[in-house]
């Protein structure tokens, strides 16, 4: 069964959800500022079987591989690399939503419909 949180325990999880958020981030930038290597490097690895360039970034991919394991296993599910952004499953009026919180900002303070997203998000108004 899924963890639904609050908007306290998600604020709460924050203590362990933003240090995870930063390194995701961190990643993310790593990955996008090498994408053109990375593909000119999948390109030639796929005759060969092997390349050092893509060698080197195999450590970031195990790492955001490990990070997003460790959110999932929390139920919190991370929806942008890029910004650090993050929903976690709650339950408001009887239905499933989502409080949604980005890297930069200090606490969980908004939330939105599971079909909307991040467009739609909301200022929450309950505890």
């Amino acid at each position: 069964m899924p963890k639904y949180y609050s908007p306290k325990e998600a604020n709460e999880a924050l203590e362990i959800v933003r240090p995870m958020a930063a390194e995701l981030v961190g990643i993310g930038e790593r990955i996008r500022d090498r994408q053109p290597e990375i593909w000119n490097a999948v390109e030639k690895s796929a005759g060969n079987g092997g390349n050092p360039e893509l060698s080197r970034l195999l450590p970031d991919f195990d790492k955001l591989d490990d990070i997003l394991h460790r959110l999932q296993g929390m139920d919190i599910q991370v929806k942008d690399l890029s910004i650090g952004l993050i929903d976690f499953p709650a339950i408001k009026d009887g239905r499933v939503i989502y409080l949604c919180w980005k890297y930069n900002e200090e606490s969980v303070q908004f939330w939105h419909e599971a079909e909307v997203g991040f467009a739609g998000r909301q200022p929450i108004d309950w505890e």
